[in-house]
């Protein structure tokens, strides 16, 4: 067997596989996907009563008016653009990032993010002053950033938390809002994987929608 045909029969070879593993694979796999998860398959947008999308089921946003839940912090603050400068539409996908700083570092308590930027309210004693001013236990998740800056969800016990401002705030029953606490807490994958948690978005949508139809 001649060279020039193992050659050529190397190159057919390759162009199936490539057309196989780069081309068909992905197209069948998202059309399986738009077909068995549309949801998933599309960003797990999140639409509002008008029907537009102000956000994403897997992507946090930040939420500090007593008039909500809050959010977990973030080492990102969920996003770093510049709203007028936002070319690259990082608001709309979020950045994702943790700190690379140890353990004993005290920049994780300062939470500091740059010298331009020295306002101690950042920090995690400020936030626990925050939280202990507004009558909230404070949880772990209420004051540490989550690993990837962009964690949806907080523990149903920070949630929980603060039932008694937000419903101060809005003028609703506490029963009310563990109600709403409860039906937008998401179980254990698998039920067994992971910990339960409630995602923030839902539950301040679920939260607007009370209040309007009340």
């Amino acid at each position: 067997m001649s060279f020039a045909r193992e050659v050529n029969r190397a190159i057919r070879s390759t162009l199936v596989l490539w057309v196989i593993g780069a081309i068909i694979y992905p197209f069948v796999m998202i059309g399986i996907g738009q077909i068995i998860l549309p949801f998933q398959v599309n960003g797990s947008l999140i639409k509002n009563s008008q029907g537009q999308v102000i956000g994403s089921s897997l992507i946090g946003q930040p939420f500090t008016s007593e008039r909500y839940f809050n959010s977990r912090p973030s080492t990102t603050s969920y996003s770093t653009a510049d709203p007028k400068k936002d070319e690259a539409g990082v608001l709309k996908t979020g950045v994702s990032g943790a700190s690379n700083l140890a353990p004993s570092n005290s920049a994780l308590i300062e939470r500091i993010k740059g010298k331009d930027d020295p306002d101690p309210s950042k920090s995690v004693e400020g936030d626990l002053n925050r939280l202990k001013k507004a009558g909230i236990q404070p949880t772990a998740d209420l004051v540490y950033t989550s690993g990837s800056s962009l964690d949806p969800h907080i523990t149903p016990e920070a949630a929980k938390a603060q039932v008694n401002r937000v419903a101060k705030a809005r003028e609703l029953q506490p029963q009310q809002l563990e109600t709403l606490i409860a039906q937008n807490t998401d179980d254990r994958f698998l039920g067994i994987f992971g910990e339960p948690g409630v995602n923030v978005l839902k539950l301040n949508l679920a939260l607007d929608a009370l209040k309007s139809a009340s």
